[in-house]
């Protein structure tokens, strides 16, 4: 069988995007040649690969044997590429990354140029979103994810730890006062999330529960979907937020952020992970990348900053 593996490597896609359309479109390239690239490795294989029928497509029994072989390939390929492209001028090629908006902002953003600067090869996509996404469907070589890790398919690396704490803008306290107990909170503007209702439970500190409650449920004044608004709305003076201390902790050390009632909320620390598919962690761009992100939150390296 004379195989190519970029024919290979479309089959992949179209298995992992669901129609020839997608990876068409992915590919910049008509659905006819890529209808036409399946048909021949069909005929290579002698045997049918797909069902296609108006509902979509479904591998067959072959095709899921011959998909499991070509991943193989196609990753044995990619990391002797990799390791001879590191040998001759390091980590190299697009690295993409899935982060919430606010780690975007308050993490990545400004990690770049010392990243570059080490890893001139490197060439980054941001996914700034607060969705789960599907790292092998849409293609995702790092998800930076808090708390638990799911699925047999990924390697989590532990790269940092967050918690979670209230704060609010010196000109929102000037104006409506600063909370001294959570029962003022029931007077205060608060922000909560209209994406995740987990987070608009804020749990108490242990044994500081007013009411015997696991957690305090805030009445939002002002709601919105992503962390990086949720940061914007708090540092505008909209209201007190709930908040990330990797965003919060520049703020408050410059005084535009005041954290609100530490001792009554919960400030227990969550890991942060890279999420990378098992198939893939090993790769030298990935590797490269996850060092310095590592590096760049426990505080090694700064803007002005390059390790050796």
């Amino acid at each position: 069988m004379k195989l190519d593996l970029d024919d290979a490597a479309l089959f992949l896609r179209v298995t992992e995007l669901g129609t020839l359309s997608a990876a068409a479109r992915e590919r910049h390239a008509p659905v006819s040649l890529v209808s036409r690239t399946l048909a021949r490795l069909e005929a290579q294989c002698g045997v049918r690969l797909m069902h296609r029928t108006t509902h979509g497509l479904s591998l067959t029994d072959e095709g899921d044997t011959f998909a499991a072989h070509a991943r193989r390939l196609l990753d044995t390929r990619d990391e002797l590429a990799a390791a001879f492209q590191h040998k001759r001028a390091g980590p190299s090629g697009w690295v993409r990354l899935s982060v919430s908006p606010g780690l975007a902002d308050s993490v990545i953003v400004p990690s770049l140029p010392s990243l570059y600067e080490a890893h001139p090869q490197l060439q980054v996509e941001v996914l700034a979103d607060d969705r789960m996404v599907d790292m092998a469907r849409e293609g995702v070589d790092i998800a930076i994810r808090t708390g638990s890790t799911h699925g047999d398919s990924l390697v989590a690396r532990q790269i940092a730890q967050h918690g979670r704490q209230l704060c609010a803008a010196p000109a929102y306290l000037a104006r409506f006062g600063t909370p001294r107990h959570p029962d003022d909170l029931a007077a205060h503007r608060l922000i909560t999330n209209s994406a995740s209702p987990a987070m608009n439970r804020w749990p108490w500190a242990k044994g500081r529960s007013p009411d015997g409650s696991p957690a305090y449920l805030p009445r939002g004044h002002t709601r919105t979907d992503n962390s990086a608004m949720l940061l914007a709305l708090t540092l505008a003076g909209v209201g007190i937020g709930r908040l990330n201390d990797i965003y919060t902790s520049g703020h408050i050390e410059r005084g535009i952020l005041v954290p609100l009632l530490d001792d009554w909320f919960d400030r227990s620390r969550v890991p942060i992970y890279a999420v990378m598919l098992s198939e893939r962690h090993r790769l030298p761009k990935l590797r490269a990348c996850v060092d310095h992100w590592a590096r760049w939150l426990s505080g090694e390296v700064t803007a002005g900053f390059v390790p050796a």
